[in-house]
Parts: C-alpha cells; structure tokens; sequence
C-alpha cells in the first residue's frame, strides 16, 4: 500500500473501505475538535460571540500537534477549553475527564502510539521548554 504526500504530512490518514468485494482506499480527513464536536467556538462559529472563542482554535504554539490545526487535536493539553458545559483547566487537573473524552479517544486512535502527542512540549536539543515546566510536564513525558 502506497503512501500519500498528504499523509506524510499528517493530513490524512488511508482508511479501507470494502465495498462488492472490492478494496478501495479512501482518505479520511482529520477533523479539529470544535469540527468533531461542533461547539459553535472557533473563530466566525455560531457560538463564538456569545460564548468566546475557544483557546485551542487559536492556540498557534499547538498547530500541526496530531496533524490539526493551532490546537485542534490537543485540546486537552490547552487551559481554558470549554468542556461539558464549563471552562476547563489544564489537563494535569482535567486528564480522567479529557481521556475518557470520544475526541480524545479519536485522535489517539487515528495517531497511534508512534505519532500521538498527549502534551504540547517544545523540545529543542533534547530541552524541553520552560513553559512545559511551569506547566509539570515532566520531561519523560515530551519524548
């Protein structure tokens, strides 16, 4: 099985679909949070002048994380989400809510083990950022 351009780059991701007996390979387009859940809290959403826009729509620090858009596909890892109805904090005081979360589930499923990225760490020679520390992300957790 051959590998796209747009699934190096983490766009999509080939699902097999059997149809008639035959296989067909179709592309499956990675959705953002506010797209999955549809919560209206992206910037231009329904919700968003009444509600605010969502930080992980905007978070720009996150974009390309699990292949979404600013913080699309990490939003558990960005303080200040908006979940089951109320702002959430960061995901060390969130993580049994946010793991059972079928989003949460979703991306990690779509990403696999080798590519999924539960926290947002910087890493430039083997350091992580100081903004992952004075988050407690512990450093074994970046790699």
């Amino acid at each position: 099985m051959s590998v796209t351009l747009l699934e190096r780059a983490g766009l999509l991701k080939s699902s097999i679909i059997f149809s008639h007996n035959i296989i067909v390979q179709s592309p499956l387009i990675k959705k953002n949070c506010w797209e999955f859940l549809e919560c209206g809290r992206e910037p231009g959403g329904e919700k968003s002048l009444k509600s605010g826009i969502c930080p992980a729509s905007i978070d720009t620090s996150s974009d390309g994380l699990n292949g979404g858009k600013n913080g699309g596909r990490i939003c558990w890892a960005i303080s200040g989400t908006f979940c089951a109805k109320k702002i959430q904090g960061h995901f060390a005081k969130r993580q049994l809510s946010c793991r059972s979360c079928s989003f949460f589930k979703k991306v990690k499923e779509e990403e696999g083990i080798e590519h999924f990225h539960l926290h947002k760490c910087k890493i430039q020679n083997n350091t992580v950022h100081r903004q992952d520390i004075e988050a407690g992300i512990d450093a074994q957790e970046c790699f």
